[in-house]
């Protein structure tokens, strides 16, 4: 009879609990997964986005896109772009972060400069860019000014020089986040085991590389899913300096979804890579979390 009673009173708290999260069940479901549903709809239809017929084509998407050489190179990009990214940033932000916890005159300034990069959105910082590395642009006047006038150049007409310019102006525009994430992780290390390594003897390097770095790997850990996560996801800032040029040197999928949805009007094909992006982001996430699970047993 008390076991009832008890059963009865945990349904009741369930249902009285099941009853405050169903607003927000409504809207994940209706908002977030019935436009991932709808939009694997699309992906299995030819459709220009504006024509009230659709065609219905199955999986023809699909294996149009396997076969599409742009595709991959638009995910070989993204993992280079994944690789330089993730070491840049999480080298300069380690440093910086270390640098910033000893006593270091100013802390306050050099956090703010290493931070406004964050503040300044894409559509702003573009432009600088673009006309920074312009063939009549400040670095090419600075080289001519410099008696260097063999090195100036078309920068974004070459493909592995725009590359590296849109890297860096992400790395340029990212590393503050990460300064941030090292900065309260190094905080949390406890003074007296630094202290202590340091009257052992040991020098900077050796207090990084045995202390702070085993210290931040959850950190390094959750630095490397968001990397991944936003290198697939990779749009405005080669969009913007770029537009996925020259002849598709800059390329991810995330300009090419914009390219081929709205600049050709193929918005099934578009769909469907926007599901293989889901899927690859999903995937990236899960691997890198397990990963980071295996090395804390």
């Amino acid at each position: 009879m008390r076991t009832r009673s008890r059963a009865e009173m945990l349904r009741s708290r369930r249902s009285s609990g099941f009853a405050w999260i169903v607003p927000a069940l409504i809207l994940s479901v209706g908002v977030l997964y019935y436009c991932i549903g709808y939009t694997g709809f699309i992906s299995m239809t030819k459709w220009d986005g504006a024509s009230p017929e659709r065609l219905f084509v199955g999986l023809r998407n699909y294996s149009q896109l396997i076969s599409d050489p742009i595709v991959r190179r638009s995910l070989a990009h993204t993992a280079v772009f994944f690789v330089m990214t993730f070491s840049v940033q999480v080298f300069l932000g380690l440093t910086f972060a270390v640098i910033l916890h000893s006593r270091v005159r100013l802390r306050g300034v050099y956090k703010v400069l290493i931070f406004i990069p964050v503040v300044i959105a894409p559509a702003t910082a573009a432009p600088v860019f673009r006309q920074i590395y312009a063939p009549d642009g400040q670095l090419n006047e600075i080289l001519r000014a410099l008696g260097l006038s063999g090195f100036d150049y078309a920068w974004l007409a070459n493909g592995t020089a725009a590359f590296l310019i849109v890297a860096s102006v992400a790395i340029w525009q990212s590393t503050g986040v990460v300064f941030v994430l090292y900065y309260a992780a190094v905080s949390q290390i406890d003074d007296d085991v630094l202290e202590a390594a340091r009257l052992d003897g040991a020098g900077s390097l050796r207090v990084i590389t045995s202390i702070v770095w085993p210290g931040v790997r959850g950190t390094t850990l959750a630095i490397a899913i968001l990397t991944a996560i936003g290198s697939l996801k990779t749009f405005d800032i080669p969009f913007l300096i770029t537009q996925g040029g020259p002849t598709y040197s800059t390329e991810f999928l995330g300009t090419q979804i914009y390219r081929v949805s709205v600049a050709l009007g193929q918005v099934g094909y578009g769909a469907a890579l926007s599901i293989v992006l889901l899927v690859l982001a999903l995937t990236m996430a899960i691997i890198l979390n397990a990963a980071g699970k295996e090395k804390h047993v």
